[in-house]
C-alpha cells in the first residue's frame, strides 16, 4: 500500500498525530489507503504560509501567474497516469475515464491562464470635472477550497486555477472518500516551481476544516457540495465575513415535447444516468414527458435501462460503477423504496445487489408525483423519476417548481418554446436538445439553495477577485 503525506507549503510533511482517514475503494468495498489526517496546527500553519506567499504573488505581473499556471499543466500532463490510477481507485471510475478527468483539468489550467492578459477594472465618469474614478480588481487573499468526491481533480483545477490567476494563494480541502488523487496531483504543484506555500493540499476531519475556514486570514471559501455542507460553510464565513462561493445540490428536470427526437432523448439521458452511477450534480433526475409520448419514452428507457449491466470498470469499461459509500447506496435505495410506497412503479432496478462493493442499478420509476420526496430530493445516483404532463405551460411550472435551481434541460424543434423556455425557467443553466456538460468558458452558477456565486468563465474567474474605487483628483 502507497504512503500518502499531507503537502503543506511546498512540502510533503510527516504525519502530526496517529488520526488517518481511511479510503476505501468501492468496487470492492475494501480500504485502498489510510491518508494522515492533518492537526489543525497544520492547517493553521499551511494558512499562515498561503498569507505570507500570496503577498509576493499578487505582486508578480498576471503574465507571470499565467506561465505558472502552464508549467503546472505541464506537469500535470506529465503525470496524469499516476493521478488517474490513484482518482480510478478512490472513485470507481475507469482507468481512461479518470485519465480523462485528469486530461480535462489540465485544458481547464490552460484556459485560465489566458485570463491572465484579460483581467479587466474600469474607468468611470465622475461628476466632477478634475477627477477620474478608476475600478479595480485585486485578489480576495487566501482562499480555502473544499472539493467533492464525485469529480475531485477536475473540481481542484476548477476552483484553483482562477484563485491563483487571479492573484490568491490556497488551501485545498479534497473529500475523505476521494483524497488519493488530490495528494498525488500535490507532486505535480512541487514539480512547476510555484511558490512555497501557494498551495496547501491537506486532508483532515470536520474540526479541523472548521478551524481553516474560520481562520481570520480566509477571505474566501469556495465550495462545491451538498446545501447541508453549504450551510456549515455559511456558518464558517460568519466568523469573518469571508466570501463564500457555493455549488451546491440539483434535481435537473428534463421536458420533453411531442416535436423531440425521442430515440436520441432515451440514449442521451442513459449515457448521463450511467456517468459515475449519476453522481454528478447536473444529471437528470426529473423527467417531464408529455403524454402524447410518454408512453413510447418509458418502454424505450426501460429497455435500455434493463440492458446496461453493473460492476467493476477495470474489468469492462461500459459498465456502470458503484455509488462512493455503502452509506451513499443505502440512502438511494431508501428513496426509491419511499417512493415505491407512495405509488411510483419500479419499470427497472430499485434492488440492492449482492457482492463486494456499493453498486446499485440503474433504476426508472414511472407514476411519479411532483409531492413524491424521489421528485423533491437530490437523489445523486443511478435513479430516474418520470412524469407525465399535458401542456408546455404546464410543464415549465412543474420544472420550476422546486427547491433547487442548477440546470435544466428541453428537448423541442420549437424554437418559441426555447425562447420561453430561457425567457421563464428558475435555473442557472438551460441546455436545449442536449444534456449538462458544464462548458468551462461559460457560467455554472445555480439558483435557490442550489448556490451562492459560480464557477467557470470570466464570471467564475471573477468570483475570486475584489474591487477597489479609487477616486483620482487632478
Amino acid at each position: 500500500m502507497r504512503e500518502f503525506r499531507n503537502f503543506l507549503a511546498g512540502r510533503f510533511v510527516p504525519p502530526a498525530s496517529s488520526e488517518t482517514i481511511a479510503v476505501r475503494n468501492p468496487t470492492t468495498g475494501e480500504i485502498a489507503a489510510a491518508v494522515p489526517a492533518a492537526t489543525e496546527a497544520e492547517a493553521l500553519s499551511a494558512v499562515a504560509a498561503a498569507r505570507q506567499a500570496q503577498a509576493a504573488w499578487c505582486a508578480l505581473p498576471a503574465i507571470a501567474r499565467g506561465d505558472a499556471l502552464r508549467r503546472l499543466a505541464d506537469a500535470l500532463t506529465a503525470r496524469a497516469c499516476e493521478i488517474g490510477a490513484a482518482l480510478a481507485t478512490e472513485s470507481g471510475k475507469s482507468l481512461d475515464d479518470a485519465t480523462g478527468e485528469v486530461t480535462y483539468g489540465v485544458e481547464l489550467m490552460r484556459y485560465h491562464a489566458e485570463w491572465a492578459r484579460r483581467i479587466e477594472g474600469e474607468v468611470i465618469q465622475s461628476d466632477n470635472a478634475d477627477e477620474t474614478l478608476i475600478l479595480r480588481r485585486e485578489p480576495v487573499g487566501v482562499v480555502a477550497c473544499l472539493i467533492p468526491f464525485n469529480y475531485p481533480i477536475y473540481t481542484l483545477v476548477r476552483k484553483i486555477a482562477p484563485a491563483l490567476i487571479a492573484g490568491n494563494a490556497v488551501v485545498v480541502r479534497p473529500s475523505n472518500n476521494t483524497p488519493l488523487s488530490a495528494l498525488v496531483f500535490a507532486e505535480a504543484v512541487q514539480a512547476a516551481g510555484l511558490p512555497e506555500g501557494l498551495v496547501s493540499i491537506l486532508a483532515m476531519n470536520h474540526d479541523t476544516a472548521r478551524a481553516l475556514c474560520t481562520h481570520p486570514a480566509v477571505g474566501m471559501i469556495t465550495l462545491t457540495g451538498s446545501v447541508a455542507a453549504g450551510q456549515a460553510v455559511l456558518d464558517y464565513c460568519k466568523a469573518n465575513i469571508a466570501k463564500p462561493s457555493l455549488e451546491l445540490g440539483g434535481k435537473t428536470p428534463v421536458v420533453v415535447e411531442p416535436d423531440a427526437d425521442i430515440d436520441a432523448v432515451a440514449a442521451m439521458i442513459v449515457a448521463a444516468k450511467m456517468n459515475h452511477c449519476g453522481q454528478v450534480c447536473t444529471s437528470p433526475e426529473r423527467l417531464y414527458v408529455h403524454e402524447k409520448v410518454h408512453d413510447r419514452l418509458l418502454a424505450s428507457l426501460r429497455q435500455a435501462f434493463s440492458a446496461q449491466a453493473f460492476g467493476d470498470r477495470a474489468e469492462d469499461p461500459a459498465r456502470m460503477g458503484p455509488l462512493v459509500s455503502d452509506a451513499a447506496r443505502q440512502r438511494v435505495h431508501a428513496m426509491v423504496e419511499s417512493a415505491r410506497a407512495d405509488g411510483a412503479m419500479v419499470e427497472t432496478g430499485g434492488f440492492l445487489p449482492e457482492g463486494p462493493g456499493f453498486f446499485y442499478p440503474l433504476t426508472l420509476l414511472s407514476g411519479c408525483r411532483q409531492d413524491m420526496e424521489i421528485v423533491r430530493e437530490e437523489v445523486f445516483g443511478p435513479v430516474l423519476a418520470v412524469l407525465r404532463y399535458a401542456t408546455f405551460e404546464e410543464a415549465l411550472a412543474l420544472a420550476s417548481d422546486h427547491q433547487y435551481g442548477l440546470s435544466a434541460v428541453l428537448f423541442t424543434e420549437s424554437y418559441r418554446k426555447a425562447m420561453r423556455a430561457a425567457a421563464t425557467i428558475e435555473a442557472g443553466e438551460l441546455y436545449v436538445n442536449r444534456l449538462p456538460a458544464d462548458p468551462y468558458q461559460g457560467f455554472h452558477a445555480g439558483w435557490k439553495k442550489s448556490g451562492l456565486g459560480g464557477d467557470d468563465g470570466k464570471h467564475g474567474m471573477l468570483e475570486f477577485t475584489q474591487t477597489r474605487l479609487v477616486v483620482f483628483k487632478h
